[in-house]
């Protein structure tokens, strides 16, 4: 595919919410729509949200991230929710049992930054790993949280998407500036 090919592609990127309790209706996933309007903030370049909410079950994550991955062709998935030590939040299995190769400088990077707004960031198991030809990053549950986690990590991910013959992501580089090497 031509670089011309790339930049007009629609980028397809998976968004789940991974919640008991919001995917039984106790209460309005609140996370899975700060993650698209944190991406509408940052992308120009046409993209479409795949949007999931499901319960905290390891072989159900697995499956939705090898769905979105695999059958939806989507080129980032970013999860919201069960990163923490609690015994059903399983996002990270989940995401590790599925994933071809794992990226851990995207967990490190956003327990860093966390940790300069609440000391129980400690506490977080984010991660994130590639699937074929998608990136996967697991991020915390709350919507502030998850704007000071994707501001952190993000400026990486386009030119991630690019090694991996991705569609190019373009950001507004007034909200974030990604980082590409210079040709």
């Amino acid at each position: 595919m031509t670089q011309e090919n790339k930049e007009q592609q629609v980028a397809r990127i998976g968004i789940v919410t991974v919640s008991d309790r919001a995917s039984a209706g106790a209460y309005e996933d609140i996370s899975g729509p700060a993650i698209i309007a944190t991406l509408t903030d940052y992308l120009v370049s046409p993209w479409e949200a795949v949007h999931r909410v499901i319960p905290d079950e390891q072989d159900l994550i697995e499956a939705e991230l090898i769905n979105l991955a695999d059958t939806e062709g989507c080129c980032l998935i970013v999860t919201t929710g069960g990163t923490g030590p609690a015994k059903r939040d399983v996002t990270p299995d989940a995401t590790e049992a599925v994933c071809d190769r794992m990226m851990p400088g995207f967990g490190e990077l956003m327990r860093t930054e966390s940790l300069k707004y609440v000391a129980t960031a400690i506490l977080s198991r984010q991660t994130a790993g590639l699937r074929k030809q998608s990136l996967i990053i697991n991020l915390p549950g709350k919507p502030k949280a998850i704007r000071q986690c994707l501001d952190a990590v993000f400026p990486a991910v386009p030119y991630c998407i690019d090694l991996m013959e991705g569609p190019f992501l373009e950001c507004n580089e007034e909200v974030i500036k990604p980082f590409r090497p210079k040709p």
